[in-house]
């Protein structure tokens, strides 16, 4: 099969009970990029890419689409399977993980329809029916932190994501405390956030007031040489998120002993074909990590779904999305929900859900 046809969408996703405070911003709505692609047999395919705003990575909403008409007319009559369009997007853009993870997508969504897969199966085959999920709170005030966990633990979530950093160490340290304080003894697990928004000195105090903890500390500095300079230091295990940008990234990060686990978004690595030799790194090192994504609406959801489904069990954090946070769905009967803390994997060929096009008007480019 080969690409005919390219089209990508803007679209607005509001942030229910807005806003969102994160370290790195506030959030208040998301502008989410959507690509469509039809192959030169007519079946379609559609990816997503939203970057949190324009402050927590190298990424933005413009920059996305901007990415994608660079390399677009170089891609039609190009053949869609993954490792060909990696090759044939590298070839015409440098870097911009991002933007080419939405073709990526849209490519594995039209292979799984045009051969009746899921795109679990072509990522090797579902593990789980369920997948699980984490909630991820923004940095809010400590009572109300651990009024949200205990809501969560009730709702059946297996771990909570507590973001943390951009305001005093002592705040986060007392939240943490409450937070743990609310699901002793339940199992939850817990991850502290800091979305590079501590410097080396305070996440070294909070790590040390909160040792009888069991967390995970995700990405606490901004870079991997803080990282590295704290890491003897640490009285918790330790992820990296943000700053794995690529697949060479992680493989430095496990082969060195850098980390732990990883918090992984497939749009930062640039889609599910990267992201698939990414699972398999840890599974070979026994290294635990996410399989979700910044933002975005059920396309990126059931992408995180499925890759999350072909997880080993015993090293799955969860498959983020961002279902919680957003109001409606692109596809009414099919859209990715949330279900006792699992993802039920959509059923059907490809992705699984059939986004209604009237929602996002006209598309801003059509190659």
């Amino acid at each position: 099969m080969k690409i005919r046809e390219i089209h990508v969408y803007a679209h607005d996703l509001p942030v229910t009970d807005a806003p969102r405070v994160m370290s790195s911003g506030t959030l208040y709505s998301l502008d989410t990029t959507l690509v469509r692609i039809v192959t030169d047999d007519g079946t379609e395919g559609w990816g997503e890419t939203c970057p949190v705003g324009p402050t927590y990575a190298e990424a933005h909403a413009e920059g996305a689409r901007a990415a994608l008409a660079a390399m677009a007319p170089g891609l039609i009559g190009t053949e869609i399977w993954p490792l060909v369009l990696h090759r044939t997007m590298d070839g015409l853009l440098n870097g911009h993980h991002y933007a080419k993870a939405a073709l990526d997508i849209a490519a594995h969504d039209a292979i799984g329809r045009s051969t009746g897969l899921g795109v679990a199966e072509l990522l090797g085959g579902r593990l789980v029916e369920r997948v699980p999920t984490y909630y991820s709170t923004g940095v809010g005030d400590p009572d109300e932190t651990a009024a949200i966990a205990r809501e969560r633990l009730a709702e059946g979530y297996p771990r909570l994501q507590v973001k943390l950093g951009g305001r005093d160490v002592e705040t986060d340290i007392e939240t943490l405390h409450k937070v743990w304080a609310a699901i002793r003894g339940s199992g939850m697990r817990l991850a502290a956030d800091g979305n590079r928004g501590w410097n080396t000195r305070d996440v070294l105090r909070l790590s040390a007031e909160c040792a009888e903890i069991p967390l995970v500390l995700e990405q606490p500095c901004d870079t991997v040489e803080e990282l590295a300079r704290i890491r003897p230091q640490l009285r918790h295990p330790l992820y990296l998120d943000e700053s794995g940008t690529s697949l060479n990234a992680a493989v430095s990060a496990a082969g060195t002993g850098l980390v732990d686990g990883f918090g992984m978004k497939i749009t930062r690595i640039g889609g599910l074909q990267p992201m698939r030799a990414f699972r398999d790194l840890c599974a070979a090192r026994h290294l635990p990590h996410t399989s979700d994504d910044a933002w975005g609406g059920d396309v990126i959801a059931a992408a995180c779904a499925h890759l999350g489904a072909t997880v080993r069990p015993e090293l799955n954090e969860g498959a983020w999305i961002a279902a919680p946070y957003i109001e409606g769905h692109y596809d009414d009967a099919a859209g990715i929900r949330i279900v006792d803390g699992h993802i039920p994997l959509p059923s059907g060929p490809g992705l699984g859900v059939t986004p209604d096009r009237d929602l996002f008007g006209d598309p801003v480019a059509q190659f």
